[in-house]
């Protein structure tokens, strides 16, 4: 049974996007919307099934007013200029990217093309953008905020006061995530709690990761907010129940596939919230114009099950600040 007191999505540009539901502008006008994901396609159908439901609150449904060309990288970064290349050849209206290295790729395969972009951090410090507010180019979308990584580490200390190591798996082909590491390790510092980082490109990588954390016990494990890592979420979560850790994850869907805990923002949220954006786009508006839209309140969701199993109590300070307890 799922208990559910969930908070307000509040966004930055709150009042610049308040409007109607609206149809689609140019009765008769298809338009052809392209999808960039990392992702295998099994993987990554929530988060374009989240942008569809966006689409469709603002009238714009497949087979009536819009097409959807979806480009995957299966599990490989690398392949993403290429589908990046790809959509800009089939002059798609906009682009919707899946993370830092998708927006990325997009962006360096056409400055023309408008981008939408959900599931970034640091959008300003990795180059997508000049600034939230005035974000330049053709490129702009929702993303997260740097003292969420900060919060996750102080639930875990809450939770376990004598932790003193984290396992961090990162993806260091991801810029964003390689600054949401460098932000996790300040915060670190301050809490006294020491940072072991473990890269991951792929899921060759995830043997040997979990052989060395599992040598080294750190005591708990996080992860960054990166499409290629929650694409890998089901083993990852596994590997940590099998070795009784502490976890703390950057997505709802890692505690709904068995997780301890997640804190920050929805990231399906972000992708249904893009939507806007598309549809601010195609009806003229210029990315270069449209503000960086960033989660002003939080979910803290707790896998109640998984606590148990593993014979942790979870402090009723920290409890009754959940915005839903899976039990």
């Amino acid at each position: 049974m799922t208990h559910t007191k969930r908070r307000q999505f509040l966004i930055g540009a709150s009042v610049f996007f308040a409007a109607p539901l609206v149809r689609a502008q140019q009765a008769g006008k298809v338009y052809r919307i392209g999808w960039l994901s990392p992702a295998t396609a099994a993987d990554g159908l929530p988060n374009l099934a989240a942008l569809r439901t966006g689409l469709r609150e603002f009238g714009y449904v497949e087979g009536r007013n819009i097409t959807i060309e979806a480009r995957w990288g299966d599990g490989r970064s690398e392949r993403l200029p290429q589908l990046a290349a790809e959509l800009v050849r089939l002059r798609v209206d906009v682009i919707c990217a899946a993370g830092t290295p998708s927006s990325a790729a997009a962006k360096q395969a056409t400055s023309t093309v408008p981008i939408v972009f959900a599931n970034v951090a640091f959008p300003d410090r990795t180059g997508l953008v000049a600034s939230y507010q005035r974000p330049g180019g053709n490129i702009t979308g929702v993303a997260f905020i740097g003292p969420e990584y900060g919060k996750r580490l102080e639930l875990l200390k809450e939770i376990s006061p004598g932790l003193s190591r984290v396992a961090l798996i990162y993806n260091p082909d991801n810029s964003a995530s390689v600054l949401a590491l460098e932000e996790t390790q300040r915060w670190a510092a301050n809490l006294r709690v020491g940072i072991e980082p473990h890269k991951f490109r792929g899921p060759q990588d995830l043997e040997s990761i979990f052989a060395k954390i599992a040598g080294k016990w750190p005591g708990a494990l996080m992860t960054t907010a990166d499409p290629l890592i929650a694409s890998y979420r089901k083993r990852i979560v596994d590997f940590v129940a099998k070795n009784r850790l502490l976890s703390m994850y950057p997505g709802r869907e890692f505690v709904e596939a068995g997780g301890l805990m997640f804190y920050g923002g929805s990231i399906p949220e972000m992708y249904r919230r893009a939507a806007m954006y598309v549809d601010k786009i195609l009806k003229g508006a210029k990315p270069a114009d449209l503000p960086i839209e960033q989660p002003m309140k939080f979910e803290l969701v707790i896998n109640f099950k998984t606590a148990k199993t593993l014979g942790l109590k979870i402090p009723q300070s920290v409890l009754a600040r959940a915005d839903e307890v899976i039990e």
